[in-house]
């Protein structure tokens, strides 16, 4: 058989463009350069860390956004993204689109809303934690 692996986490939205520099600017990476496309015209874009693609966004005509926690449109996945500090990381989000979900069921993490409606969550490490490992934050 033969080797399997992840290539990519694709997103569903109605606009790639705009969802892709959110999280863009969310997790200091960069949107993969468009070549001789509008914004408009784009139906798919990858956002790159280090040249690396790590998550993609695909147009969805008559996208609806999900009904999390529950309702006629289930959460499908969601991310979560490592922080040290909730409050800070809270500011970031809210100042870059997100919007702070109505329901927030634990105490190390929060739930926000991207600029169309999917759920995703800021969640503290410790230093410690966040500073080792293969998966430090930078």
């Amino acid at each position: 058989m033969s080797s399997l692996r992840l290539r990519l986490t694709v997103i569903d939205c109605p606009h790639p463009v705009a969802l892709a520099t959110f999280y863009a600017d969310l997790l200091s990476l960069e949107v993969e350069e468009l070549e001789g496309v509008s914004p408009e015209e784009v139906t798919w874009i990858e956002i790159l860390d280090q040249g690396v693609s790590v998550l993609a966004f695909q147009q969805i005509d008559n996208y609806v956004a999900p009904t999390w926690p529950e309702g006629a449109v289930p959460q499908q996945l969601h991310l979560d993204i490592a922080v040290t500090n909730l409050d800070e990381g809270e500011a970031w989000v809210l100042a870059h689109g997100a919007t702070k979900d109505p329901v927030q069921p634990g105490s190390n993490f929060r739930v926000y809303r991207d600029p169309i409606g999917h759920p995703f969550c800021l969640v503290t490490y410790s230093s410690a934690e966040a500073n080792s490992g293969p998966d430090a934050l930078p």
